[in-house]
Order: structure tokens, then C-alpha cells, then sequence
């Protein structure tokens, strides 16, 4: 049933893809079909394995593991 889903979800690209991309062609506008292919192609992606049930990390860790020592660094300062 899963792949079903992510079947949909690849057809509604693109759908959207055929719909949006001679638009910008036309309008000769490089950059917005480069930024409009790159984010299509990561909505997808995402979209694709939370539906087969893929962990996905969560992004707050990642700021949090950068963070975290200054934010150390910066209540030491201030003992």
C-alpha cells in the first residue's frame, strides 16, 4: 500500500514539474527552475520515506550538537 503512496506522490510531481517548468523556461528564469527542481526533488525525497516509514534525524539535534558547546562555553564565562 506504501508504494502505492509514494506512486501518487511521484505522479503529483509530475504533474506539477510539467505544469511549472515551461513557465520558466519561456521567462528564461535559470535560477528559479534550478531552486524549483532542487526543492521538487527534496519534497519527493521526504515525502517518499516518511511514507515507507524511514527514520528521518530530527534537524533540532543537529543545531543542538552545534550549539551546545558554545552555549557551554558562554555559561562558564558568566559563573
Amino acid at each position: 500500500m506504501a508504494f502505492l503512496v509514494v506512486i501518487g506522490i511521484l505522479i503529483i510531481a509530475l504533474v506539477n514539474g510539467v505544469i511549472e517548468v515551461p513557465t520558466l523556461l519561456k521567462q528564461k528564469q535559470k535560477k528559479e527552475l534550478w531552486m524549483f527542481s532542487i526543492l521538487l526533488l527534496l519534497a519527493v525525497g521526504l515525502g517518499a520515506a516518511v511514507t515507507l516509514h524511514i527514520n528521518l534525524p530530527n534537524p533540532f539535534d543537529t543545531i543542538t550538537a552545534i550549539y551546545k558547546p558554545l552555549n557551554d562555553y558562554i555559561f562558564r564565562l558568566l559563573q
